[in-house]
């Protein structure tokens, strides 16, 4: 049964309860949701986004793309956790009461139906509807005796010189097999018409081989220029298996792959160099991790199937067969294809009102007023000309970045390293810890190394996940301090395609906050008390928790309460309590979640007060924005952490108030306002721990909260 969601409205007008029902205990563990499986429930509203026929066509392979992408590292994190927490014996349970196996049972079950639904939408849907406009994935067998030539001169010249054919016998074990390759297993037989020989001891039974196609060949390979049409490189290689094998008899080939942990574990108390010892963990990860999933196609036997899964350690409970494309992200280049009617409409870019309107410097304009920006719908050069102007201005002393992910071509870099050869001093916290980043931020900070940029490696047990720019300016005769804090990374790229907020700001008590962060982070001074800012691990979830417990007085007192919270994830269980109390004290809550949730809503005596709805659309939502009534002196934050434990407890955080009032007014009004009619993109959150769609209301148009924003001045 769908519900409606209440659009903003203040909380004084928030009609009371007739009748309190009986209070339930906050801390019972059935009342939370288990944060895997909810987790799942998120990744299936990405696919619902595939499943929509009102999305574009080849959006819609992106989100079959993205839901694969997301379960990669699902299983490479999450599922291999708990895997490894069962093979150490480990029976403590979740907070909502499972033990590590349950979970993992549980995890399985709701699975296996969304990866066939997967798989059913591609073949059924997707892939002829590609065909009726003109992009054609076909086999091999499907060509011509003429392109079936060029293809076998391809595998030839381009692709036979780099494959490695790995046998498997007494004396050749079962080889690594890379986490996420693409491989081809087949059973190799000698051929009983010809003598082998001196050597023919070597050819008196079959063997398995396996073959891993190369990860720098592209995967789909056009049959004609000119035309959309490709075959995939493992029927290429699956059609030439002789040429690997002359005068032996290879037999049917059959696609695998396997994930692997990912989990990077580190002593950092004894890594002397954190850059060099996450350089050696890398390597040791791809060489050492182990496997949790095994794919394999449909039509694999079963004994090639137990075969493998036997040899890396994994049981049938652990293998996903798939009938058809075995690794759907391969085919994301059909994606970059020109055909911008099969994509969504691009959107046009902003800046912001005091920018446009003015012809003073950013700095003048800083100096005067607070600016925010909203992206993907304020551009970001906003962001990038800030630090440029920056890095060229004779006046800036120093700038100080902490940078979390940054992308590959980044002009942010670009612009610190060429504020250091103009001389100021620039000091970058390069996070070595960032998850799937590693690599690529190693190779960022070598680089700033190498042009006179302070570089650190993050903190001592610590992820620095806050994104805070501080520019130093000498300005008269003192120094002025000018702030870019925000939500999202300082990445341009996902920049594009991710909904985030910065607060671009020369308020002296943010300036001082800032100053004193770094200080923490750069030479581990130890501040406690910040004055406008909420750092974690400090004093993030303490601050959290009273101004929650003030709205539960507050309305205890009769005074206006509401607290509306837009965030990623929430699975901390001090403050799903919090809001619990919260609720049974009658005050209106209404949580925008993307992903994981494990607080229950709508339940009579602990939180019928609250409404949690998830928002999945075309751009990934990633802001997070905190809303409280505060007796009608309104208080509205931004800032990098959700409420989860491990944004509270084990990485550097900032939130910052927003404290002028027309900027809080947007937020409020505008941003939380739109999310909360959203008609298109919603879905809510039932007592059950499903999602339903939101009813689209009666004669009223669908209401798509995402592209409300786009051209809007701030």
């Amino acid at each position: 049964m769908t519900q409606e969601i209440r659009e903003f409205v203040p909380s004084s007008e928030v009609p009371e309860h007739a009748e309190a029902p009986e209070l339930l205990s906050v801390h019972d563990p059935k009342f939370l949701t288990n944060r895997e499986l909810s987790w799942l429930k998120f990744n299936r509203r990405v696919l619902e986004q595939a499943l929509d026929e009102s999305v574009p066509l080849l959006e819609r392979l992106k989100f079959l793309s993205i839901f694969s992408t997301n379960l990669d590292e699902f299983f490479m994190i999450r599922v291999s956790g708990l895997k490894e927490q069962i093979a150490e014996g480990v029976i403590r349970t979740s907070p909502d009461g499972m033990t590590p196996a349950e979970q993992v049972d549980e995890i399985r079950k709701l699975l296996r139906p969304m990866v066939s639904e997967q798989v059913e939408c591609l073949n059924s849907e997707i892939i002829p509807l590609l065909h009726d406009e003109g992009i054609r994935l076909e086999t091999y067998d499907d060509q011509s005796p003429e392109v079936r030539r060029r293809l076998d001169e391809y595998f030839l010249n381009d692709v036979f010189p780099v494959l490695t054919p790995q046998a498997v016998d007494e004396s050749h074990p079962f080889p690594y097999i890379s986490s996420l390759s693409v491989n081809i297993g087949l059973m190799v037989d000698p051929d009983p018409e010809l003598d082998y020989g001196k050597i023919r001891h070597l050819y008196e039974e079959s063997r398995f081989v396996r073959i891993k196609l190369p990860p720098n060949i592209p995967r789909l390979v056009p049959v004609e220029e000119g035309r959309a049409v490709f075959v995939h490189l493992s029927q290429i290689v699956s059609a030439n298996t002789t040429s690997l094998f002359p005068n032996l008899l290879p037999a049917q080939p059959y696609l695998f792959r396997v994930t692997r942990d990912a989990d990077i574990e580190i002593r950092e108390d004894e890594a002397g160099d954190l850059l060099r010892t996450m350089e050696r963990e890398l390597l040791h990860r791809r060489r050492f991790s182990f496997p949790v999933r095994l794919e394999v196609v449909s039509s694999m036997p079963e004994e090639m199937k137990n075969m493998i899964a036997g040899s890396i350690g994994l049981t049938d409970e652990d293998v996903y067969r798939i009938d058809g494309f075995l690794n759907i992200p391969d085919l994301m280049p059909l994606y970059k294809l020109d055909r911008p009617d099969l994509k969504d409409r691009p959107i046009t870019y902003s800046i912001p009102k005091a920018m446009k309107q003015s012809e003073k410097d950013i700095f003048s304009i800083l100096a005067e007023k607070d600016v925010l920006v909203h992206h993907p719908y304020t551009s970001y050069t906003t962001i990038t000309d800030f630090l440029s102007s920056a890095a060229e201005d004779e006046n800036v002393r120093a700038i100080k970045i902490c940078l979390y992910r940054t992308g590959k071509d980044s002009p942010i870099i670009r612009s610190l390293m060429r504020a250091s050869q103009n001389g100021k001093q620039v000091a970058a916290l390069v996070e070595l810890k960032a998850r799937f980043d590693e690599e690529n931020n190693i190779e960022w900070a070598r680089a700033l190394e190498n042009e006179g940029v302070h570089v650190i490696y993050g903190m001592l047990g610590l992820k620095t996940h806050s994104k805070v720019a501080l520019v130093i300016r000498r300005e008269g005769n003192e120094l002025r301090r000018y702030v870019h804090i925000a939500t999202g990374n300082y990445n341009p790229i996902t920049a594009k395609m991710y909904t985030d907020l910065g607060l671009l700001t020369s308020d002296e008590e943010i300036g001082k906050d800032a100053s004193d962060l770094f200080n923490f982070l750069t030479g581990y001074s130890y501040q406690t008390e910040y004055r406008s800012l909420m750092i974690a691990p400090v004093a993030l979830r303490e601050r959290m928790l009273k101004l929650i417990k003030r709205e539960t007085r507050n309305k205890q007192e009769g005074k206006p309460a509401r607290i509306i919270a837009k965030l990623n994830s929430l699975t901390d269980d001090k403050i799903v309590r919090a809001l619990y109390r919260a609720s049974q004290a009658g005050v209106e809550i209404d949580l925008i979640v993307r992903g994981i949730c494990v607080l229950r809503p709508g339940i009579k005596g602990l939180s019928e007060n609250i409404r949690v709805i998830s928002i999945v659309g075309r751009f990934l939502e990633h802001h997070r924005i905190f809303y409280f009534a505060n007796a009608g002196e309104e208080e509205i934050y931004i800032g990098s952490a959700d409420w989860m434990h491990r944004n509270l407890d084990r990485r550097v955080e900032a939130v910052v108030p927003i404290k002028d009032r027309q900027l809080g007014e947007y937020l409020k009004n505008e941003v939380l306002g739109a999310y909360l009619r959203d008609t298109v993109n919603a879905r809510v959150l039932g007592e059950d721990g499903e999602y339903t769609r939101i009813r689209r209301g009666d004669g009223k148009r669908p209401f798509d909260s995402q592209m409300y924003f786009e051209g809007h001045d701030i």
